[in-house]
């Protein structure tokens, strides 16, 4: 392996919208390429490694792959299909030459591949087309074919990426054909067309050891592994080895371990050769965008810039009664230490500390890339506050701007109007209305922080069947007041044990979000009120027995069944004053002031401050 030349290296990213296929051609290509042996038990969407990406569907992490084909190296990187994740695409685009744009049969190129496909043509990437999912009923190849040119059109490509070949093909089956009239047999011809048409890496073998750092892996055992693509030279073990920071500070370092990728794993290699995707252990400061040299003098390669995050959010150490009970990991020192070191590996977050004692700003693409980072640190045992978020405004031409999104939702055609009444109530200007095989696609303008809770509302309105997608667009100026949740909160006045008894007489108050026997405390939200404002309630009341009443009386309670809220849906749910308790077993809406009479001395403070602005 370590005498392969560049021309005999093909690095690839693989980019598509959620639920097009890819990381199930990503499946096929590693099977039909003998990645596997024939025996072997692989399972289905092997890339997605990690538990909440299998659970959720989606991939978070971009992640390298590489099969050998005809005598020479493919290296893929799967790439994320959700905006929010963005920053894991933009950061891999300066270690592939080409990318394969993945396409749905049926519903053509959408949001997020618009912004991953910008990027990859910004970079002057060569593009290949999959048309998938041919054999799904209502496919329409030739119409995506026309839909994905007017997009390269769109988006100023050039005259070699808007001539990008197309091929077609269903991931699940596992064939590729090149013309619609061919017999489908295998992958075979999208392996051809991907050596025929990506260009091999420039890389100058004869030069001294460089390479840019796109990525970040860690190992228990050699600690942080520095991932790129190797633009001159080469690299052994036992090579002393220079780190020239982004902010130019040059340090010097011995590497310990290399390795290349194959398959679903890695493998210790002996050399980094010029060309080829590889990773690299020895420095422990290294970071994304760093550049690794032979020599000190070593020019520092460019890093493609990243799109700055849009929503910022609070992590608070958790203050409540039930601190402690279920997580192992509560301190501020804890919490701080583990965002730093999430930050390192995901460039598009960024973290700052506050002037209060353990709370944190924690800035991101999204309120879903924030949903992931949480629930892995339930999963490793920490516990922490989350505020609801809200969006980063600046100030443009002396105005005040915030940011906006265009969004593509596609719903049944009985049930547009009143998803365009509820984008007009999100202060959404409605762009294009297109009608197709008995469905919808509305596009909008909509602010960021109107589109907060949006997804739950279409899910809602349309019974599930609502389709949406969203995509960065500008700073323009305020929208104005725009209320996303018009109801208040029932807040519980005591600490206990909820009882059926006051429950009961609860649910004419307003739906519950908790159910009989549950620890509650003072504070926390049991429910929601159809009115704006909040309601204090009492869950713990017990029946008081008699000589009339025993505790028997009354067993045949019948309450509905409590609302019960995703990580992701309790964020968007919340108010300003408003905090989730995420521990390792419960996600809990609360107050952020727990006692009653200090909530309302500080809603008559902020009440006075406002009147005298």
């Amino acid at each position: 392996m370590s005498s392969i030349l560049p021309s005999d290296i093909r690095n690839i990213a693989i980019i598509a919208h959620v639920d097009h296929g890819k990381t199930t051609l990503v499946d096929q290509l590693l099977r039909q390429s003998g990645a596997f042996r024939e025996n072997q038990a692989v399972e289905e969407r092997a890339m997605d490694s990690m538990d909440q990406e299998r659970e959720r569907g989606i991939t978070i992490k971009a992640k390298n792959t590489s099969v050998l084909w005809d005598g020479r190296t493919l290296n893929i990187v799967d790439t994320p299909g959700h905006a929010d994740f963005g920053g894991e695409v933009e950061r891999v685009m300066k270690m592939v030459d080409g990318v394969l744009l993945v396409v749905d049969a049926y519903e053509g190129p959408q949001a997020q591949t618009r912004f991953v496909l910008r990027k990859a043509l910004a970079e002057g990437l060569t593009p290949v087309v999959f048309v998938n999912k041919i054999d799904r009923p209502n496919a329409d190849p030739q119409r995506v074919h026309d839909l994905v040119l007017e997009l390269f059109l769109e988006l100023d490509a050039n005259e070699d990426q808007f001539n990008a070949p197309f091929i077609y093909g269903s991931a699940r089956d596992g064939y590729a054909v090149r013309n619609l009239e061919e017999k489908p047999t295998d992958m075979h011809p999208l392996f051809n067309l991907i050596m025929e048409v990506i260009p091999a890496p420039k890389a100058e073998p004869e030069k001294p050891f460089q390479m840019l750092v796109s990525n970040i892996d860690w190992s228990d055992y050699v600690g942080r592994i520095a991932i790129g693509k190797v633009n001159a030279g080469g690299v052994k073990i036992g090579d002393s080895v220079w780190r020239i920071g982004k902010d130019g500070t040059r340090e010097r370092g011995k590497v310990t371990k290399v390795f290349e990728y194959s398959a679903l794993a890695t493998r210790d290699s002996e050399a980094g050769v010029a060309g080829n995707i590889v990773g690299i252990s020895g420095f422990e400061e290294v970071d994304i965008g760093d550049t690794l040299g032979a020599t000190e003098d070593t020019e520092a390669l460019p890093f493609v810039e990243i799109d700055p995050p849009t929503v910022q959010m609070q992590f608070c150490v958790n203050d409540g009664p039930f601190a402690g009970r279920e997580g192992k990991k509560v301190t501020s020192r804890e919490i701080r230490d583990r965002l730093i070191r999430e930050a390192r590996t995901n460039i598009s977050l960024q973290i700052s500390d506050t002037d209060q004692a353990g709370v944190f700003t924690v800035a991101a693409r999204g309120a879903m890339q924030v949903a992931v980072l949480v629930e892995e640190m339930r999963r490793e045992g920490y516990e922490v506050l989350v505020s609801r978020p809200i969006v980063i405004e600046k100030e443009v031409n002396g105005r005040r701007c915030e940011p906006f999104e265009t969004l593509y939702v596609e719903v049944p055609e009985d049930v547009a109007n009143p998803v365009m009444s509820a984008l007009a109530a999100r202060r959404a200007t409605i762009e294009a209305v297109t009608p197709h095989n008995g469905r919808t696609t509305i596009e909008a303008t909509i602010s960021t922080r109107a589109l907060i809770g949006f997804e739950f509302e279409l899910l809602n309105l349309t019974s599930g069947q609502g389709i949406l997608s969203h995509l960065f667009k500008e700073y323009a100026p305020h929208a104005g007041e725009i209320r996303t949740r018009n109801t208040g909160t029932l807040v519980s006045m005591e600490q206990g044990v909820a009882m059926a008894y006051a429950l009961d007489a609860l649910e004419s108050r307003g739906r519950l979000f908790i159910g009989p026997s549950e620890d509650i405390y003072e504070g926390m939200i049991v429910g929601e009120n159809p009115r704006a404002d909040d309601l204090p309630v009492n869950p713990t009341k017990a029946k008081q027995l008699t000589n009339h009443r025993s505790s028997g009386d009354g067993k045949g309670i019948q309450l509905s069944p409590p609302i019960r809220f995703s990580l992701e849906r309790a964020i968007e749910y919340i108010a300003q004053d408003e905090f989730v308790e995420a521990t390792p077993k419960s996600i809990r809406m609360r107050k952020r002031i727990l006692d009653a009479n200090e909530r309302k001395r500080e809603s008559k403070k902020q009440a006075s401050i406002a009147a005298s602005v």
